[in-house]
């Protein structure tokens, strides 16, 4: 059995999309083991996102790539940022969304949890999440107007990207004696 955290952001709870959420998982197989209201912190919410070089650069990377994909422009003043500082600004504002509000997370298991989690949650980018996904269906926020608003893209839900990203996850999110079978 793999295990794979969710966590319903929340803009996701504003908008009152936790029972369609987690009817959407139930109905695909998968199995709830853990699940908490938790209001966190920013230290938890640093932890979650990360703050390793490679990450910060790779998400600078991302960030000038999409702008040049959908010809925003280049000159902008994040654009001339540094890949690594992008990647700072970023975090800063994936921190600030996720402790704005309650978040709901949730340890999903089954066979494959990761890889059947992530298409049923679809692209990071909503507006290139496909029709069925819930990004796709419920989400409608893009880099685009999240980065001209200097803040996280609001996409309504995180899952975990791979099994080693779900048991770190799962030690940040969750005690022991918090997770059934």
């Amino acid at each position: 059995m793999e295990q794979s955290v969710v966590l319903i952001k929340p803009d996701g709870l504003a908008r009152g999309l936790v029972g369609e959420i987690i009817s959407r998982f139930e109905k695909a197989g998968l199995q709830l083991v853990a699940m908490k209201l938790v209001r966190i912190d920013e230290t938890i919410a640093g932890k979650h996102y990360g703050v390793n070089d490679e990450w910060f650069e790779n998400v600078g990377k991302k960030l000038k790539a999409f702008y040049e994909k959908v010809g925003l422009d280049k000159e902008e003043e994040l654009a001339k940022l540094p890949n690594k500082e992008i990647g700072k600004l970023v975090q800063k504002w994936n921190i600030d969304y996720l402790t704005k509000g309650p978040v709901v997370a949730m340890l999903w298991q089954s066979p494959n949890a990761v890889a059947v989690i992530r298409k049923m949650v679809g692209s990071t980018f909503p507006e290139e999440a496909a029709p069925g996904t819930i990004r796709g269906d419920y989400s409608f926020d893009s880099p685009a107007i999240s980065n001209v608003a200097k803040r996280s893209i609001y996409n309504l839900i995180h899952a975990s990207g791979t099994a080693q990203e779900g048991q770190f996850e799962r030690k940040l999110w969750f005690k022991e004696e918090e997770i059934f079978s």
